[in-house]
């Protein structure tokens, strides 16, 4: 996937008679012509950045951009760094499920619960089981009460295709 970057005009590839011209400092020079403010930016050392190309008169900024560049990449992987992903884990289960195998996955569950992470639960509805989803929701509805005291119900089980869902929460 490649990714389209804005463009920078900077330098010589402001075509602008005048613009309103700051310094990275805070310092104001007024509307000036291009070429002044290119002068100020070379002398200092400094890049010209078109920063509101689309204003009246355009609004120039002279700083080191590659600096500037720096710190946004920092900023964004300091963003990142700071996220949460959320874990969800997904039980299948079946319309003709036995007893002994819901108190298994239910006791997975509880350990992804502890974990902190989301649980699905998904009964997946074959052939002539489509013709009666209630039989689905009513599996579900036997696993809730075995969760309902490590978990929090997100939303009531849904029919979903040919999938019956159900999301549970951990309570913090």
């Amino acid at each position: 996937m490649i990714k389209k970057q804005d463009r920078v005009i900077m330098n010589d590839d402001i075509r602008v008679p005048e613009v309103r011209c700051n310094v990275d400092g805070g310092e104001t020079l007024g509307i000036i012509s291009t070429d002044e403010a290119m002068a100020k930016a070379n002398e200092m050392g400094l890049d010209l950045v078109l920063i509101a190309p689309t204003a009246k008169p355009p609004v120039a900024k002279i700083m080191d951009y590659g600096k500037f560049k720096y710190q946004e990449e920092k900023k964004l992987k300091e963003q990142r760094k700071n996220q949460t992903k959320i874990d969800v884990k997904e039980i299948k289960l079946s319309v003709k499920i036995a007893e002994n195998d819901i108190s298994y996955k239910v006791k997975h569950a509880r350990e992804f619960l502890a974990e902190g992470k989301h649980v699905k639960f998904r009964v997946f509805l074959r052939g002539r089981e489509m013709a009666h989803p209630e039989a689905a929701k009513e599996v579900l509805l036997r696993v809730w009460p075995m969760l309902e005291d490590v978990a929090t119900m997100d939303k009531q089980p849904s029919f979903e295709g040919r999938y019956y869902n159900m999301y549970l929460l951990p309570i913090k």
